[in-house]
């Protein structure tokens, strides 16, 4: 079985191109590949930026969800898609789906 060209991979869907990575990865125990995925993800910058004290547990909170909904396709890209890291994801799935 051959893998799919550049082209084929790129005429695909956004979110096809997540699922089909991330599966890989999932099969591959690559945790580092879920790591810099989860670093270019839009609310990353946002949760980072929270500093964990009590009165800010709940943005907290509510910015870890934001990003694990992101990562995981539910609400954060179905609603409001990637941004501008949307390329560079792009770029990211097809590399490992080429490589795995």
């Amino acid at each position: 079985m051959t893998s799919p060209s550049f082209a084929e991979l790129d005429a695909l869907p956004t979110e096809e191109l997540r699922e089909r990575a991330f599966g890989l990865a999932r099969k591959n125990h690559d945790v580092k590949f879920f790591w810099t995925v989860i670093k270019h993800l839009p609310d990353a910058d946002d949760a980072a930026e929270l500093d964990g004290a009590p009165n800010s547990i709940g943005p907290t909170i509510d910015e870890y969800v934001a990003l694990w909904r992101e990562l995981i396709g539910k609400g954060g890209y179905e609603e409001h898609g990637y941004g501008e890291q949307e390329d560079l994801l792009r770029a990211a799935f097809i590399d490992y789906v080429q490589k795995h």
